[in-house]
């Protein structure tokens, strides 16, 4: 009796000291890069033979990396997507404005006791309280108040890399002294890191790197930091390739940087980061592949247009690190991905199109449901899974079917090459494009208009 006793008690000390160390445990932090115009095929892991990203190749040598990671083909479709983890089709307004009424990660993230700060490339509004209406506290941001340009001899000046016009905190600031406004960034994101290390935080680092203008890096042989700016919009175009694959490495050695200082301030086993991009490669960059020369096709529904690199790493919650997964990842996942690694709600009346990756970090991935994806863009949509992919206008016309057998593999199929199962899967896709174009617009209607 004593004995059942004393081990009951045993199994009582158990069950609350396990219930202590949940209770008290602190939250896990966020860390969310993406990277601006840089492809799946720009990163070394992925294959990419141009471009060396040694510190992303660890995070994924350490974490996981997936192979079937889509955005949307180009820069403010994917910065709306990504944040309020909607399909376009619901909640897309125009270029570079986000809906006033819409609801961000950040917002649900913030209700959970988090520390919020954004840096990088905002293309949102250019309201001066956008990042913090947004549910930002902190935010060091270029084009957000203003274009980010600038005029001199009557040519218009692009202002984002060296000696950038940023805004701090809704604060104009120009920087004349040979700064580099990516570098300027990630300064700011690792002092938020820094300041708040005792405490849960999300860092949201939308890059203002791979972009164009090409032009040199701070670590390249012809930087030059009295230059104001670049006069042309795809920048050095005598030698882009050179300054895309030094403007790569520069973005893998702000990772570093970040994953560095997170180290330092003694909270890197229990950061969840996050590295993806926002859409593919810009069109005049050639990039060698695993034996293959891929020409970037930003802009377009195809595999260049919006295949990414995507990297999750979390030291202290990823089973069996190392790993490869193709399991489809796009950009409505990372809301529920966040909320559930946080212990945040999803916001009120979420329509449910982005699924968890919580299952794979976990290595459970066949608890996790994600048989296609879809993307809504400029009047066409795309509707795909890991092998095959329907792009049409929104009305269903102009189809047009691909199989692929890998990254950068596709090939269209007429309806006279097709198998049962391939007319089957085509009319499957095509029900679900009719099926959200009915939802056009329904999550801003009775909202557009909020302050």
């Amino acid at each position: 009796m004593i004995v059942r006793s004393l081990a009951t008690l045993r199994s009582l000390t158990v069950s609350w000291a396990l219930f202590l160390g949940v209770a008290f445990a602190k939250p896990t932090n966020v860390v969310l890069i993406m990277a601006d115009d840089m492809g799946f095929e720009a990163m070394s892991a992925n294959g990419s033979e141009s471009c060396q990203t040694p510190n992303l190749d660890r995070l994924a040598a350490t974490g996981i990396r997936f192979t079937n990671a889509f955005s949307n083909p180009i820069c403010t479709p994917s910065r709306v997507k990504i944040m309020t983890g909607q399909y376009n089709v619901r909640n897309y307004v125009k270029f570079g404005k986000l809906d006033r009424g819409q609801t961000t990660f950040a917002h649900q993230l913030k209700k959970a006791g988090y520390a919020t700060s954004i840096a990088g490339k905002w293309q949102l509004g250019n309201e001066k309280d956008a990042p913090q209406h947004f549910g930002f506290e902190q935010s060091c941001l270029w084009q957000h108040t203003r274009t980010g340009r600038s005029e001199k001899d009557g040519e218009r000046i692009d202002r984002r890399f060296v000696n950038p016009l940023l805004e701090i905190n809704g604060e104009e600031r120009d920087f004349t002294n040979g700064e580099y406004g990516p570098q300027i960034c990630a300064d700011f994101i690792c002092d938020f890191i820094e300041e708040n290390k005792d405490k849960p935080f999300l860092v949201y680092y939308p890059m203002i790197l791979t972009h164009c203008p090409f032009d040199p890096t701070p670590d390249s042989a012809d930087w030059d930091p009295k230059r104001l700016g670049s006069a042309t919009y795809k920048g050095d175009l005598k030698d882009p390739q050179r300054h895309f694959t030094e403007m790569v490495a520069y973005t893998d050695k702000i990772v570093g940087q970040i994953v560095k200082q997170l180290e330092e301030s003694g909270i890197r086993e229990n950061t969840l980061l996050i590295f993806t991009g926002d859409n593919g490669t810009d069109r005049p960059i050639v990039t060698k592949w695993n034996g293959k020369r891929i020409t970037g096709k930003k802009g377009a529904m195809a595999d260049a247009g919006h295949r990414v690199p995507m990297v999750a790493n979390w030291p202290a919650g990823i089973e069996e690190p190392g790993r490869v997964s193709d399991d489809l990842f796009e950009f409505s996942d990372i809301m529920p991905t966040l909320c559930d690694v946080s212990g945040a709600e999803l916001p009120e009346g979420d329509p449910g199109d982005g699924t968890s990756i919580l299952p794979i970090i976990q290595n459970k991935a066949e608890a996790r449901r994600k048989d296609h994806i879809y993307v809504w863009y400029r009047g066409q949509i795309m509707v795909r899974n890991r092998k095959y992919s329907l792009v049409a206008k929104t009305d269903g016309s102009d189809s047009k079917f691909t199989r692929y057998d890998g990254p950068f593999d596709g090939e269209k199929i007429t309806s006279r090459d097709q198998t049962e199962f391939e007319r089957e899967l085509q009319s499957r896709f095509d029900s679900i494009r009719a099926k959200m174009e009915k939802t056009r617009l329904s999550s801003v209607a009775k909202k557009r208009g909020q302050k």
